[in-house]
């Protein structure tokens, strides 16, 4: 059954159950244009089966490792464990688990890990060759944050960023840099196979979705649309305020007060740095606060996390891509890359000292800025200094 296409008789089969009134028309109409925009993405899809592919490759596998990049985000980890769960009901002879290199940051990484379902296995290099096949989500080879050791390739990668250079070829390639977010490609998958989804698992995709969708509202694809538009109306909502309302640590409010108190205006442009973050997903976290800003049309955020000083950008201008202004920024001092509208980067530090922290970052300012046609002179604080006492 089509879960997307059968949401209309699940709804009502959910009110008979609890013996409940029936929906009203505004609530079935809701039902119906979900249901019917993912029939017509469905129909869409058909000239190019991929999850039929996919399956066909894995039919003869019986040790399946799924995996993401390191200190995942929920896109990598929703998506990641909801192609575990899809494989799973489609190859029952198959030994399918899910695997990730690296601590799952703290903050809000960690508490939607922990209102999650996902249970993943400890990683481990050495194991790695045991596998029959290793699909690689939300991450591709070339990526700095790719777990795979050089000698390992991936029998499939999945991701919705764009690549670098040439586009990989393994024997599966589905990399859609026009979709907002991994877990809304792994949903099609969902529609082409006509394969249930549960109401905790849509839950924790709608979430994911939302979240790598988060700072370019209204920017999602056709394919977000149809995810968000249908998961909305499956998920299990308890689960949902959860995951949206979960309790965090002291340290994201660190963050949040020490990117508030560094932030400086240059006409269109907002720069700011993290003094002490915990996770490194703090400075996206941020850059996504910041750019609702209503005079800012561009924000970088910088931090050090461990011996690299990591920086995110959000633009809210569709006339320059982020990600070619992030690849302009770490030129010839580190890597950079990611969407039109978010993108990211990490320089690696020889020493970690002050000094050099300050040098790097007077290097990607003067860059960020001149990349963007705006004067240095022009920067004020965000917030006054006055108010910050």
């Amino acid at each position: 059954m089509l879960p997307v296409r059968a949401l209309a008789d699940s709804q009502r089969g959910r009110q008979d159950a609890g013996k409940e009134q029936p929906m009203t028309p505004f609530v079935e109409s809701c039902v119906e244009t979900a249901a019917g925009s993912a029939v017509a993405a469905e129909r869409g899809s058909r000239h190019r089966p991929r999850a039929k592919r996919l399956l066909r490759l894995l039919a003869d596998k019986k040790n399946i490792l799924i995996t993401t990049h390191a200190h995942p985000d929920p896109d990598a980890l929703a998506s990641s464990f909801a192609l575990c769960q899809l494989l799973q009901s489609q190859l029952k002879d198959a030994f399918i688990s899910v695997s990730i290199k690296g601590k799952v940051g703290g903050g809000y990484n960690n508490a939607f890990l922990q209102q999650s379902d996902i249970k993943p296995i400890p990683w481990n290099d050495r194991s790695l060759s045991s596998y029959d096949a290793i699909l690689l989500l939300d991450v591709q080879p070339s990526f700095k944050l790719n777990p795979l050791p050089e000698n390992v390739t991936p029998l499939a990668v999945i991701d919705h960023h764009r690549s670098r250079g040439r586009r990989p070829k393994f024997p599966f390639t589905d990399i859609r840099p026009d979709v907002g977010a991994t877990s809304s490609i792994v949903f099609s998958y969902f529609m082409e196979l006509e394969a249930d989804i549960s109401p905790e698992l849509a839950a924790m995709m709608l979430f994911a979705i939302e979240t790598d969708l988060a700072g370019v509202a209204g920017q999602p694809g056709d394919l977000d649309n149809v995810a968000l538009a249908s998961l909305t109306l499956l998920a299990d909502t308890r689960k949902l305020y959860k995951m949206r309302y979960a309790e965090l640590p002291q340290g994201i409010y660190i963050s949040f007060a020490s990117g508030l108190a560094n932030a400086i205006v240059y006409d269109r442009a907002l720069i700011t740095h993290l003094d002490s973050i915990e996770s490194a997903e703090a400075p996206a976290v941020i850059a996504d606060f910041l750019l609702r800003f209503d005079q800012a049309e561009w924000v970088l955020v910088t931090a050090v996390s461990g011996q690299n000083l990591v920086m995110s950008i959000r633009n809210s201008n569709k006339q320059k891509s982020a990600a070619d202004i992030a690849r302009r920024l770490v030129r010839k001092i580190g890597e950079g890359g990611g969407h039109r509208q978010k993108a990211g980067g990490l320089i690696p530090l020889e020493t970690g000292s002050d000094a050099e922290i300050e040098r790097i970052r007077k290097v990607l300012r003067r860059r960020f800025l001149r990349a963007l046609k705006v004067r240095m002179s022009r920067g004020q604080r965000l917030v006054p200094a006055s108010v910050m006492k």
